[in-house]
């Protein structure tokens, strides 16, 4: 039985919720791991037209039968993680059961704190951060005076460590940005408040899984943000703080690289992203009012709107090179019906050059000017499609030329929100 990576081939937002809910949903998946990331991420998932939305919790959490863990990788706010449970018990959701690694690092409320007046203070140089406590939390993880799951138990411990992290924190907040210091005493008291309803949930979830695996079970990788979000392969510096890229699974969970079978990557049919940073495809017309109208393209978790581009096969290749990906998941191919032509990038002129890779350095990537294929539209609704061979022979044809270009096998292709509203597309013939 594999283990399986889901993870995002643009900028996130490709609709990573439905892969990984499909997939729970059509196999027996035992378990679904977040391995990056915090509540900053965001996963649209609709079951029997009831929408539900995921964001620090792996979306296998409405999937009956597996095990959701949230893996040493990401970044817990307790906070948030009991608003998210509460909220789907409130709605009556029958949860999966749900494991937290003793090793993640805890976001505090402080975290959120330094991240908004940090932005703030930038001005017009800002990222286009959620505020949300993550870049600042992944920071003191590297700079080593972060705060684990585990250092919870342990109140001395736990004092210790927040006085660590306070001492330059409440500095920048009092003489450089204006603000009142924090208290310690308040920041420890609220982190204990979380811990006799976290300490049942909490296990070494790298052993947990290795033994899974050992004993043949299905493990369902689901990633957070994208492979253009990624710290070292993204559009730095507007990027997240972590490796959501398949490589970035194996540190982000605890396992070996060998135990990885399958990687599939989530592409819309055309381009979205939130926040600031190059985006070469983006429209600023009608076109582009028209996609972000009929995607409903809003943040999950931000609310923020998302920019709209036409499909780029240069960032899809990118993707495809990067995280070694064996299939991709095509979604949101209905937003495209009633165009009569629909452009795809094929790569850009930066300077007068043609690039058919990403281009070497970002300075080039935020120049780059988009070159076009154009593509026969189709007027009818696919929407009520069920297998590949429903669609209208433009919209089959629209997908078999993206997977040529994108250098990797096209496995399915998403018609709608639903989990019913997706088709598996065959191999190719030749």
């Amino acid at each position: 039985m594999p283990a399986i990576v889901v993870l995002g081939a643009q900028w996130g937002d490709e609709g990573k919720g439905k892969a990984t809910d499909l997939l729970a949903t059509n196999e027996t998946i035992d378990f679904v791991v977040r391995t990056s990331g915090g509540h900053n991420a965001g996963h649209t998932i609709v079951v029997n037209g009831e929408k539900f939305a995921t964001h620090l919790l792996p979306s296998g959490i409405l999937t009956p039968g597996a095990t959701c863990v949230i893996a040493n990788g990401v970044v817990v706010s307790p906070e948030a993680l009991f608003r998210e449970l509460d909220s789907l018990v409130a709605r009556g959701v029958d949860l999966a059961p749900l494991v937290v690694s003793a090793n993640a690092h805890v976001l505090a409320s402080y975290h959120a704190t330094i991240d908004k007046v940090t932005e703030r203070f930038l001005g017009n140089a800002k990222l286009g951060t959620t505020g949300r406590g993550i870049g600042p939390t992944y920071a003191d993880k590297i700079n080593r005076i972060g705060i684990r799951v585990a250092d919870l138990f342990d109140e001395e411990l736990l004092r210790q460590k927040v006085e660590a992290s306070l001492e330059v924190k409440n500095q920048l907040l009092a003489k450089v940005y204006n603000r009142r210091a924090l208290s310690i005493d308040a920041v420890v008291e609220e982190l204990l408040s979380y811990v006799e309803r976290l300490r049942p949930m909490v296990a070494d979830t790298s052993l947990l899984l290795n033994r899974a695996l050992d004993d043949g079970k299905t493990v369902l990788f689901e990633g957070a943000q994208a492979t253009m979000l990624d710290v070292d392969h993204g559009t730095y510096p507007f990027v997240t703080s972590s490796n959501p890229v398949a490589g970035g699974v194996c540190t982000g969970a605890g396992i070996g690289p060998t135990r990885i079978d399958r990687v599939i990557g989530v592409i819309k049919a055309y381009t979205t992203r939130v926040g600031s940073g190059p985006f070469p495809t983006e429209l600023f017309d009608a076109d582009g009012e028209k996609l972000w109208k009929v995607g409903g393209e809003v943040g999950v978790s931000t609310g923020r709107n998302r920019r709209c581009g036409w499909y780029d096969a240069v960032v899809a290749r990118y993707s495809s090179r990067v995280n070694g990906l064996t299939d991709l998941f095509l979604t949101k191919l209905d937003v495209l019906s009633s165009w009569e032509r629909v452009p795809v990038c094929v790569a850009y002129d930066v300077d007068g050059v043609r690039h058919d890779e990403m281009p070497m350095t970002q300075s080039e990537f935020a120049r780059a000017t988009p070159i076009y294929e154009t593509l026969p539209g189709w007027w009818e609704d696919i929407s009520g499609c069920r297998e590949f061979a429903d669609l209208p022979a433009n919209a089959q044809a629209y997908v078999r030329t993206l997977e040529q270009m994108s250098g990797t096998r096209i496995w399915g292709v998403g018609v709608g929100p639903g989990r019913e509203q997706t088709l598996e597309v065959p191999p190719s013939v030749g």
